[in-house]
């Protein structure tokens, strides 16, 4: 009988040690479908950013053609229509996340402009004189940098090379 209890005893030290293994399998499946289903969400938004991405970047084209056709209709009775066609295209994009990229008047910053030009001025270097190309971000990426023109700083002590003035030269 003591024999038959301590067998017992074994195999319910066994059974309760497969129980414990199994559970620790179960819950290292539990992690592992919630890390799919995390990583499959973050898949699929991915996919969906994507393609708004290309869609919006196709639209921009439209948004170009607006602001090319806008300021030739200044007299017309149409001009007020496209600025609302307008007005709502930009809602609805701005909806997506894209924001126009506001840049006269600030520094430089190649990450969201592009320099098209150069123009020598009395404003500090590096700020941006004109916009040539509105550009655009997709909530905080850069989906096209703005084309601008930056000034050049005129230097205020022209001709102090060697106590000459550079324009002797010319």
């Amino acid at each position: 009988m003591v024999e038959d209890l301590e067998q017992i005893t074994k195999d319910l030290e066994r059974h309760v040690k497969l129980a414990e293994d199994r559970l620790n399998q179960l819950k290292y499946l539990q992690a592992d479908f919630e890390n799919y289903r995390k990583w499959s969400e973050k898949e699929k938004a991915s996919v969906i950013a994507l393609a708004n991405e290309s869609l919006i970047k196709d639209l921009l084209v439209i948004l170009d053609d607006f602001d090319q056709a806008i300021p030739s209709l200044e007299k017309e009775e149409n001009r007020e229509g496209l600025l609302m066609i307008r007005k709502k295209m930009m809602k609805i994009l701005g909806e997506y996340g894209l924001q126009p990229i506001e840049c006269v008047g600030k520094k430089f910053d190649p990450h969201f402009h592009e320099v098209i030009s150069k123009e020598k001025c009395q404003q500090e270097s590096d700020t941006i004189l004109k916009d040539f190309s509105t550009g655009y971000q997709l909530k905080s990426k850069v989906i096209r940098p703005s084309k601008v023109k930056i000034a050049e700083q005129i230097a205020e002590n022209v001709g102090d090379n060697y106590g000459k003035r550079e324009d002797y030269w010319d």
